[in-house]
């Protein structure tokens, strides 16, 4: 037993992780069918593989490459006809500087020195060119496979402003944020994570802006994945979070708009983009970002506001209504109104569950619907939507199993939890605990754990800045742009940017270590 219970332990105790160490490269050989027996075995004779062999100035050649990641017609009119058209001179072992400079009509060509380099590259869309009697060999960027097209996000809907969002392609999601920061200093840096998968991620940063501890971190922790692929920005948000810290809440922010990932960069954070992922992460990110979108500083400050405080009282209502409900129902429901008691215990004494049962059966019960309505094809999902209507919202009331208050509690802390899209998974899992606690401790007991889920948020930090700042530590951004929403003149001015932005104190003054 006390090994069965070790060996659990273990599966989920966090291992300290090493800093990896490259592997040694496989050089090219001088005969280019040993060259091409090598790729043929390594690649298991794929037949997506292809290998175009040429003959120039009679010496053997051949163009190395993967079906489909490649544009055929550029390959064609930019590389095989330009390669046939010219007359070479001498040797053909000395030819790829004449080729890479004088032939090809293509800009993104890198002269390669091992078989992992040459994998690397036709898994990324290139063609290597091989000669014979050649100890290099020519990577040519002529990538072409198909990918989504730019559309507006469907998780990250906004009223004013673009509608582009991030799509799969790497390359493409890059320049969606070029064309919006034209300035020299924004910085892209690609780095490969997963030792089967090879995925590319890429870091963009303004220079002089983000905090060079910050970035050192950052780099230090994705140096550090040992994950086999990265399918997902998901992968990668347990190691950019501080270490041993577990809690519900995350502080690696996820948007799939350009245009916020630029906003964030402009005050000094850092995103992450991830090849075939069309969302980046941000960090460091605060607990008040959650509740900021674009839309609020399109809108009025007032009006901003209004929004911002719906938002943080529908957030708490989503997470602590149901446990109020069953606290007070259950211990102390001489606080609710005469009227409202009335229908309660009525409703409650018409039910053959306790009011925390009743409570907890409807929220797994919607739980449930909301996943199948995710999960299935589109228009059975509005036929579960329809028959979840009928059976819970009146059939189960009719029939005595739930009371209708007991439903209007949770119907209403679910519609809450979707005002905050982000918080969407925290808050279901908090309001079923405040639920539980509701109904045996009561309302001394919802405070309780209120308080740890304070005190857990205001201990967690991302890449040593205070999650809930500015709001704890205090700091005059509590008055700038987390509470309220100061107008443009004010967000815009120089000497305030830094002395009013949420954790700008610790991030662009260079207190982290």
């Amino acid at each position: 037993m006390y090994k069965f219970i070790d060996d659990i332990k273990s599966v989920y105790s966090r291992h300290n992780i090493s800093e990896k160490t490259p592997e040694p490269e496989t050089p090219f050989e001088l005969s280019l069918d040993t060259n091409i027996q090598t790729i043929q075995s390594r690649m298991n004779n794929t037949s997506d593989l292809t290998i175009h062999r040429l003959k120039l100035n009679g010496a053997d050649a051949a163009v190395i490459s993967i079906d489909n990641l490649i544009n055929k017609d550029i390959l064609a009119i930019a590389v095989i006809k330009p390669l046939f058209s010219y007359e070479f001179i001498g040797k053909m072992e000395n030819s790829l500087e004449d080729i890479m400079y004088r032939i090809l009509c293509v800009d993104d060509v890198t002269l390669i020195y091992s078989f992992e380099e040459l994998y690397d590259y036709i898994m990324s869309g290139f063609a290597v060119i091989a000669l014979e009697n050649c100890s290099s060999m020519l990577a040519v960027g002529i990538q072409g496979y198909q990918s989504r097209s730019i559309a507006e996000p469907e998780s990250d809907v906004i009223q004013r402003g673009s509608r582009e969002g991030f799509v799969e392609p790497l390359r493409t999601n890059i320049t969606l944020i070029r064309r919006r920061m034209k300035n020299p200093d924004l910085t892209f840096e690609i780095m490969k994570i997963g030792k089967m998968s090879a995925t590319e991620v890429c870091i963009c940063y303004l220079k002089n802006t983000a905090s060079p501890a910050i970035l050192d971190l950052l780099k230090k922790r994705l140096g550090s994945i040992d994950l086999n692929t990265v399918l997902a920005a998901g992968y990668l948000v347990p190691y950019l979070e501080e270490n041993g810290r577990k809690s519900v809440f995350s502080t690696v922010g996820v948007t799939e708009r350009p245009d916020t990932v630029v906003g964030k960069i402009t005050e000094g954070r850092i995103a992450v983009i991830i090849d075939g992922v069309p969302s980046a992460l941000i960090v460091p990110y605060l607990f008040a970002e959650y509740f900021q979108t674009l839309d609020d500083y399109s809108n009025k400050p007032y009006f901003a506001a209004f929004t911002r405080w719906l938002k943080y009282t529908a957030f708490f209502l989503s997470i602590m209504l149901p446990g109020l409900f069953t606290a007070l129902g259950t211990f102390n429901p001489e606080m609710f109104p005469s009227l409202l008691l009335n229908k309660i215990a009525g409703s409650i004494g018409a039910t053959p569950f306790s009011l925390m049962s009743e409570t907890l059966l409807i929220l797994i019960v919607y739980e449930v619907m909301r996943e199948s309505g995710l999960r299935m094809p589109q228009p059975l999902g509005y036929a579960v939507s329809i028959v979840g209507g009928l059976v819970i919202g009146d059939t189960a009331v009719n029939a005595g199993l739930l009371g209708a208050p007991t439903l209007m509690v949770a119907a209403i802390s679910a519609i809450c939890s979707y005002i905050v899209p982000n918080l969407y998974a925290p808050a279901a899992v908090l309001r079923l605990l405040f639920t539980v606690i509701g109904g045996l401790a009561g309302i001394w007991g919802v405070s309780i754990l209120f308080c740890v889920v304070f005190v857990d948020l205001c201990g967690k930090n991302s890449f040593g800045v205070p999650f809930t700042s500015p709001i704890t530590p205090f700091g005059k951004g509590f008055f700038r742009d987390v509470i309220l929403r100061a107008g443009w003149q004010t967000l815009s001015s120089e000497q305030t940017k830094v002395q009013y932005m949420p954790g700008a104190n610790l991030v662009n003054n260079g207190d982290v270590k």
